[in-house]
């Protein structure tokens, strides 16, 4: 019974009690009737949460109310890295255009240094197979195409390299370096990384009796099954008239692929996968996976110095009385990369030789790129060194070495080509001067 009911049952008691003249009856009953127009049957109790009137409301009214709750809300310090994350509604998926334009033309790094130019990842983010790992001045990538299916997000791109050129102590490391595209021509680098795939619930509906109303039977699927298919010849033509594809979409790992419900999951998953595939920069993270010897260059780059040993006790060769010296000559390898683009020059490393000849830390003081540093790290670790003096006692001391990097061609390689196999002797003629006499 509505509030107003339960006021006119109220007036009339007290009426028929108080039995009144009959002008006040009138009155009261004129009064009775206002009430009820101005309540009305179905105006809602004032006593109602306004908590349940702001969900249940009209999209309308959340909107008009959107104003007046931003206002109350307190804006984020960081404004600029709240709004380049994505947020996702309930019912928000991720769409193949906004994958394009958080990927493609993009200079990128691909974590892990994989060298592959076909790597298949989880829907988490993890390597499929194995592939050979390099440095990560091999792993610049740039995405020209993506492709978005029901079970993986498809990527097509170029790799690079990263050649430091002419680096001097007062330049930019993140600016002087060229990037030299080590992909070959008519060839791409493809990527697949599984999604986690949204399920849709199966609606479910009330068998109908036979009265027209709701019976107790057991419960339908809501799928319909077309007229059409219950018959075989009709059947066969449709499923003929469907194009057969050329390259069925399948998970790579069909065994780790999740389900859920939501749209939103999914596509976090979606873009935590890429963020552990992908870097738009040397991070933390990817700082955090470098060599020492590189996170040591970095670290004195920002800082704009020069390169300082950890250990105070360490001398500079101009305050010993014999220095340190490099006993075995080496020339550290090159590779194929560097080879093809014909990447060579000089390259400058900061090492600390210890009081027992060997070396102990190295940092990139000039580097040249393309994967040559960590070879000619490699070669230095390997070298030997006469241990310097002071007093004499063998003390640490910084030694600079300058490496040179060659261009191998023909001429220059140290293994020369086999040598064709002897063909077979001509039969000697007979001749004035060959022909023995008796």
């Amino acid at each position: 019974m509505t509030q107003s009911a339960m006021r006119f049952q109220h007036v009339l008691c007290a009426v028929a009690v108080l039995r009144p003249a009959g002008f006040v009856c009138t009155a009261v009953a004129t009064l009775c009737l206002s009430l009820c127009a101005q309540q009305g049957p179905d105006r809602p109790s004032t006593s109602v949460s306004p908590i349940r009137n702001l969900a249940v409301s009209a999209p309308a009214a959340a909107s008009s109310g959107a104003e007046d709750a931003s206002a109350n809300t307190p804006k984020p310090e960081n404004a600029a890295a709240v709004a380049s994350t994505p947020t996702f509604s309930e019912t928000t998926a991720i769409n193949e255009e906004a994958l394009r334009r958080m990927l493609v033309g993009k200079p990128l790094f691909l974590r892990g240094g994989y060298l592959d130019n076909s790597l298949n990842f989880t829907e988490h983010g993890q390597l499929l197979g194995h592939s050979p790992q390099g440095s990560f001045t091999l792993n610049a990538l740039e995405v020209d195409k993506v492709r978005l299916t029901k079970h993986k997000v498809e990527l097509e791109g170029i790799r690079f390299g990263l050649h430091f050129v002419g680096q001097l102590a007062y330049e930019d490391p993140a600016k002087a370096v060229d990037r030299v595209r080590i992909t070959p021509k008519k060839k791409v680098v493809k990527i697949s990384i599984d999604r986690e795939q949204v399920v849709t619930p199966k609606k479910k509906k009330v068998k109908e009796s036979k009265s027209g109303g709701l019976g107790k039977g057991p419960v339908a699927s809501s799928v319909a099954i077309p007229a059409a298919a219950s018959t075989p010849g009709v059947a066969m033509e449709a499923a003929a008239a469907i194009p057969p594809t050329v390259e069925p979409d399948r998970p790579a790992d069909p065994n780790s692929v999740t389900t859920t419900v939501s749209p939103a999951h999914a596509a976090k998953v979606l873009m935590d996968a890429l963020d552990k595939i992908f870097a738009t920069g040397l991070d933390d993270r990817m700082m955090a996976t470098l060599p020492d010897f590189w996170k040591l260059y970095y670290q004195a780059a920002a800082a704009r110095t020069d390169y300082r040993p950890k250990d105070p006790a360490v001398l500079l060769q101009s305050v010993v009385d014999t220095k340190a010296r490099l006993q075995t000559t080496f020339e550290p390898p090159s590779n194929e990369y560097a080879q093809a683009n014909a990447v060579a020059g000089m390259a400058l490393y900061h090492t600390v030789i210890g009081s027992d000849g060997k070396p102990a830390e190295i940092a990139v003081g000039r580097p040249i790129g393309f994967g040559l540093d960590e070879n000619a790290v490699e070669s230095i670790r390997k070298a030997s060194f006469t241990p310097a003096l002071k007093d004499g006692k063998p003390v640490p001391v910084l030694l600079d070495l300058v490496v040179q990097f060659r261009i191998y061609s023909k001429r220059t390689s140290v293994v020369g080509p086999p040598e064709p196999a002897e063909k077979a002797k001509a039969p000697v003629l007979p001749g004035p001067y060959s022909a023995k006499h008796d």
